[in-house]
């Protein structure tokens, strides 16, 4: 039999695996080189939906799929859902491409950030003073790297906005992680699949014509791609958020380390001041967040055992 403590260190390792992946992930797609970025995104949506809809087969899951296709309102959110991820990996694949590897690592640190702002302007959500002082940091950050670079962080806004609304979009439909993914990729898989037919017309498919080890690394995108989200979907219902919420900055940590170390990309005094700033705004964010659930926990604690006092009187 599990025990809970095995299945939260299960989910911890699972969250772990997930993010290590998902911070790896530039080096991957530098194996596909020299590959077009477009191209490389139309393999990862139609073999994630491949390998998505083989392991929801395997769990017998493949209904929830036909469920959120059959109601109107999902299909049509996973819709808007699905070009939103196809944005932000088409971004995400042209930055890795052509060495940008640093300031998408930025986008997936102010990522979070952006979510807060979602959900204080578009769903109504209130924050407190340490919050609103993690976003007035983060935007500073933003607007020192905007200043001194001489033009806003496009590749890293484009990612945390495309991402941050992605994830607005999927809190409002009521389906599963992977499931939702296969729908989102069943959406997109087709149009890739017209796109990959024209380029094999015009005669710049690259499949077939750069070797084994690059058609054996976009076939495998698709893993690549699913594998991560399977591991994420089993931590989420395991690990406490606020665990979940701290260890999703591995995988951006792991994306600078790579840009600056192994794509030897510059790293100024400027971007470490912007990058700063935004690593300060992630640190109070992140710190009241685990205060404020360690303070319900303790208030939890205290008011089972006043009620366990008064049964015994």
């Amino acid at each position: 039999m599990i025990t809970e403590e095995t299945e939260a260190r299960q989910g911890f390792f699972a969250a772990l695996g997930a993010f290590f992946i998902w911070g790896l992930l530039p080096i991957y797609i530098h194996q596909l080189a020299p590959t077009p970025s477009v191209q490389i995104m139309a393999h990862r949506v139609i073999w994630a939906c491949v390998c998505v809809f083989a392991y929801l087969a395997i769990k017998g899951d493949l209904g929830k799929v036909w469920a959120a296709l059959a109601d109107a309102k999902a299909r049509l959110l996973l819709a808007a859902s699905a070009a939103l991820v196809s944005i932000n990996w088409l971004i995400y694949v042209w930055a890795v491409s052509n060495g940008h590897v640093v300031e998408s690592s930025l986008g997936y640190f102010i990522n979070p950030l952006v979510s807060v702002l979602l959900g204080v302007f578009v769903l109504k959500e209130r924050l407190n003073r340490a919050q609103w002082c993690a976003v007035a940091l983060a935007a500073l950050g933003v607007l020192w790297l905007t200043v001194q670079v001489g033009r806003p962080p496009w590749i890293a806004l484009g990612l945390a906005l495309s991402f941050g609304t992605y994830g607005l979009i999927r809190k409002k439909v009521v389906v599963e992680s992977v499931a939702g993914l296969g729908v989102e990729t069943l959406l997109i898989a087709p149009i890739m699949l017209v796109y990959l037919a024209y380029t094999l017309h015009d005669g710049t498919f690259a499949f077939g014509t750069l070797g084994f080890k690059v058609d054996a690394f976009l076939v495998a995108s698709g893993a690549v791609t699913a594998i991560p989200l399977v591991l994420f979907s089993y931590a989420v219902r395991r690990v406490p958020l606020s665990t979940v919420g701290i260890l999703q900055y591995l995988g951006p940590s792991l994306q600078l380390l790579t840009g600056v170390f192994i794509f030897h990309e510059p790293f100024t005094h400027t971007q470490l001041i912007g990058f700063g700033l935004i690593w300060a705004a992630l640190v109070v964010y992140a710190g009241e967040g685990l205060w404020r659930s360690r303070r319900a926990r303790i208030t939890a604690a205290l008011s089972e055992g006043s009620t366990a006092a008064a049964a015994r009187t």
